[in-house]
C-alpha cells in the first residue's frame, strides 16, 4: 500500500506560540487515519496548512507524488474538506449551495444533476434540497458539508472534528458513509476527532500534544504499549479492594483496578478467590491511552 500523504519536518508558529513542531508522518493511500489531540495541539494547522490555507515556515508535504510548493492547485483538487465550522451560505438552499460550489470544480448540468442524485440518496438530504441551510439542524447541515466535500470525487476526505455535537443517529450515518467511499473507491480518510471510539476503528493513529507527536501505531500497537488491562470488581467493600495493595478507582457500585497484563489478573484472582466472586476483565481502551501519553483525559470534546 503506497503513501498517499507525506509530511517531513513541518513547522509553523504564530509569535511565540508553536503551534506545529517539526512534524513528520505518513498516510497510506485508503486508510482511515485518526490526529487525535486537545485543542491547540496542532490538528487544524496542520490540515490548514496541507490545504493550502495557511503557509507553513519550514517542511515539506507531498500529496499523491505532488508538492505542496509545486502543485498547490493539483492538491486542492484532490482532497475534499470538511471543516469543524460549517462554510455552508446559510442564506441559500441546500441545492443552491452544493450548485454554486459544483460550479468551481466544472460539474454543471446533466453531471451536477447525477453527482446530486447520488449524494443525496447516499447521505439521505433528498427532502430537504429546497430548504434553505439557515435553517437546517445541526444534523442536516453537516450531512449538507460532507456532500460539497464529496461532489468532486476527491481521492482524500479530510474530517476535521465531523461529528462533534452531531446526534446519534447522524453520527452513525456518517461513519456508514465514511466507510462505503472507502471501501467502494479506496478513498482516504484523514480524521480529527475528541471521540476515542472514532480513533478505534482508524487504521492508524498519531496523538498530537502541544505541536508535536507524543505516539503512534495501530490502535493495537498503542493500547498494548500504554495500557494494561482493567479488572471490574462488584459486590465487595472498599476495605476488601484495598486488601488487594492495587490502585483502583470507584465506578458508581463497584472499583477498576488497573494490572499491567492478563497473566497479573489471573495472579491476583488466583490469589484471593475470596475477593473475585464477581468482576470483569477488560482491555484498555483509546481513553486510557490518551490519558497515559498526555496525562488528560479527552472523550467527546472535553478535557479533565
Amino acid at each position: 500500500m503506497s503513501n498517499i500523504i507525506e509530511i517531513s519536518n513541518l513547522s509553523k508558529s504564530f509569535g511565540e506560540v508553536k503551534a506545529v513542531q517539526d512534524l513528520s508522518f505518513k498516510v497510506k493511500r485508503g486508510e482511515l487515519f485518526a490526529f487525535l489531540g486537545l485543542n491547540g495541539a496542532g490538528k487544524s494547522t496542520t490540515i490548514s496548512i496541507m490545504c493550502g490555507q495557511l503557509k507553513k515556515d519550514s517542511g515539506k508535504i507531498v500529496v499523491d507524488g505532488a508538492d505542496l510548493d509545486k502543485s498547490v492547485d493539483k492538491i486542492k483538487s484532490e482532497l475534499g474538506v470538511v471543516f469543524q465550522n460549517s462554510v455552508l451560505d446559510k442564506s441559500l438552499s441546500v441545492y443552491d449551495n452544493l450548485k454554486s460550489r459544483a460550479a468551481l470544480y466544472g460539474i454543471s448540468g446533466n453531471a451536477f444533476k447525477d453527482r446530486l442524485n447520488e449524494l443525496s440518496e447516499l447521505l439521505e438530504f433528498n427532502g430537504i434540497l429546497k430548504r434553505q441551510v439557515g435553517k437546517l439542524s445541526g444534523g442536516q447541515r453537516r450531512r449538507i458539508d460532507i456532500a460539497r466535500a464529496l461532489l468532486h470525487k476527491p481521492k482524500i476526505l479530510i474530517l476535521d472534528e465531523p461529528t462533534t455535537g452531531l446526534d446519534p443517529q447522524t453520527r452513525k450515518t456518517v461513519w456508514n458513509v465514511v466507510s462505503q467511499l472507502r471501501h467502494q473507491e479506496n478513498m482516504t480518510v484523514f480524521l480529527t476527532t475528541h471521540y476515542m471510539e472514532e480513533a478505534a476503528d482508524a487504521d492508524y493513529v498519531i496523538i498530537l500534544d502541544s505541536g508535536k507527536i507524543s505516539a503512534q501505531g495501530t490502535p493495537l500497537q498503542l493500547k498494548n504499549t500504554y495500557t494494561g488491562d482493567f479488572i471490574t470488581l462488584y459486590s465487595i467493600t472498599e476495605e476488601q479492594v484495598s486488601l488487594l495493595d492495587k490502585p483502583y478507582e470507584v465506578i458508581r457500585d463497584a472499583y477498576r483496578i488497573a494490572v499491567p497484563s492478563t497473566a497479573d489478573a489471573t495472579k491476583l484472582i488466583t490469589k484471593y478467590p475470596d475477593i473475585f466472586t464477581d468482576f470483569e476483565i477488560t482491555k484498555g481502551k483509546m481513553d486510557d491511552v490518551f490519558l497515559a501519553v498526555t496525562g488528560k483525559r479527552l472523550t467527546g470534546g472535553e478535557t479533565k
